[in-house]
């Protein structure tokens, strides 16, 4: 590639340039028949985002996000609503094949709008630009950022655990693992997407493999007879209503993640064929660990055992790995590892979008010229993400992301619905029984129902974040007359940051 020096990417008017509209310039100022300089000569590639994901890195992709640490610390939330076990293990299985639902419905949507960012990009699609940033909106503001820092922070305690055995963990010390692990996945993401997919790949392996050997001890465990706590699975159920409401979201929340590859469509290889392959594989290979998974947890322990426990699989490998029990906060800061990269690494795209899309600060479309990722929108991602860290309990803030993702996912069908009718001879690789759609759009409806009775306070406060998006969108978006002074600002900052981080604007589509 030819080496770019930053001001080639600056008109005479201080207007950014992509590399190509740099070389022109210059080749219309130079005289005919005179040679150009070499750094001209050189043909610079494209820079724009490349197709560098592959079939197994999407599968890990969506697995690895999907399977964090809830499976291994705190599986219970299922149990506790249900009553059973039996029932649980049925809400388990069935909150799989709703997640397999959704994600095949959107699926369609990922090859019928095949540009990044997701969920964004559905509903700005669907219901225009203001519905789009009110998502986005909520989505910066407190979704993604307060996910990345609680996953952040469990994976602190875990690394923590074994140099506090018996005694609580300063909170400074979490805070402070916690900010190194975002701060490394920031760079790692920042450097190449080839990195940032191998250590997805990585640690979703090692994350699986820790519950291939939690199920592989669970079934030898039943072989041997050791069936009592499996027994009268049903015994002593009382279907309520209510609590089988919230049993259903507890599991179906355990599933939440399964989007994450339709943030990175357009850097997905052949994602007309990988996307929905990826979907298929990865939704029943996770379906099949958490059932299995909790089925050793109760061939072990009894479901009072599993309630009163802090972190299922430690207590788990306590009564039967003796010191190799050790190891399980290692799995569980693996997990959360690869689970808080996987995030990172989509939301990012997400933030490069709505930029794009003229939603977010220009700043944050641009690309490095030489590593092709969207750096300011990781760093800016990551920054936000660090700060979040400082919240109190940040973990609270996590009881309104389910109302914002499960109103998004609404959304996002009811989009499929519309496109349906509005675009009925648009090139669709994927298109779906209408079974699938209309099921998901049930449930995302049941979620959004559920917390006006079980936390009407959380949802009140998602509302108003979305809300609140309406004011920013009018000064920040619609109005077109802003003050010079804000303006010669904003456009300075973006040519600082894109000199100091060597990016430009993409140039044209993924390839």
């Amino acid at each position: 590639m030819a080496d770019v020096k930053q001001n080639d990417h600056l008109d005479g008017n201080g207007v950014m340039l992509t590399p190509r509209e740099s070389r022109a310039n210059t080749e219309d100022s130079i005289p005919n028949g005179t040679l150009l300089p070499s750094v001209v000569e050189i043909e610079t590639p494209v820079v724009r985002l490349k197709r560098t994901v592959g079939l197994f890195s999407g599968v890990a992709l969506i697995s690895g996000t999907i399977i964090g640490s809830g499976i291994f610390v705190s599986p219970k939330g299922v149990l506790i609503q249900s009553g059973t076990v039996g029932v649980a293990l049925i809400i388990w299985v069935i909150c799989g094949f709703i997640a397999l639902f959704g994600a095949h419905s959107f699926a369609e949507l990922g090859t019928l709008i095949s540009k990044a960012g997701g969920l964004y990009s559905y509903i700005q699609e669907g219901f225009g630009n203001i519905a789009g940033f009110m998502y986005l909106w909520a989505a910066l503001l407190i979704a993604f950022p307060a996910t990345n820092a609680a996953i952040a922070l469990t994976f602190a305690e875990n690394v923590l655990q074994p140099a506090f055995p018996d005694c609580p963990k300063p909170p400074a010390s979490v805070r402070l693992v916690a900010a190194a692990v975002i701060a490394l996945l920031t760079y790692v993401n920042c450097v190449s997407v080839k990195w940032s997919t191998r250590v997805q790949n990585i640690f979703t392996i090692i994350k699986i493999l820790a519950l291939t050997l939690i199920i592989i001890t669970g079934i030898v465990l039943l072989c041997m007879g050791r069936t009592k706590n499996l027994e009268n699975v049903f015994d002593n159920s009382s279907i309520d209503g209510g609590q089988l409401a919230l049993a259903f979201y507890s599991g179906l929340f355990s599933y939440s993640g399964w989007y994450t590859l339709n943030f990175l469509v357009e850097e997905l290889k052949n994602p007309y064929q990988n996307l929905p392959r990826a979907i298929w594989i990865s939704m029943p290979l996770v379906t099949f660990i958490y059932v299995m998974a909790n089925v050793s947890y109760f061939v072990v322990l009894t479901p009072e055992e599993m309630i009163a426990s802090d972190a299922v699989a430690v207590t788990f490998a306590d009564k039967l790995y003796g010191y190799g029990a050790m190891l399980m906060p290692v799995f569980v800061a693996c997990s959360t590892f690869g689970g808080l990269n996987g995030c990172i690494m989509s939301v990012a795209r997400l933030f490069f979008v709505g930029a794009r899309e003229g939603h977010l600060p220009k700043a944050l479309a641009l690309i490095h010229v030489k590593k092709f990722t969207p750096v300011p929108a990781i760093i800016f991602e990551g920054t936000v993400s660090v700060l979040f860290l400082f919240v109190s309990d940040v973990f609270v803030l996590i009881n309104y992301v389910a109302f914002i993702e499960a109103l998004a996912f609404l959304a996002c069908i009811g989009a499929l619905f519309k496109f349906r009718r509005t675009r009925p001879d648009a090139y669709r690789p994927i298109k779906v029984n209408l079974f699938f759609p209309v099921v998901f759009f049930l449930v995302s409806l049941f979620l959004i129902v559920i917390p006006i009775y079980t936390s009407p306070y959380d949802m009140l406060v998602g509302i108003l974040i979305c809300v609140s998006a309406i004011p920013v969108y009018w000064i920040g978006i619609s109005w077109q007359n802003k003050p010079r002074a804000i303006t010669e600002t904003v456009d300075s900052a973006t040519l600082w940051i894109q000199k100091l981080l060597m990016s430009v604007p993409q140039e044209g589509k993924a390839d």
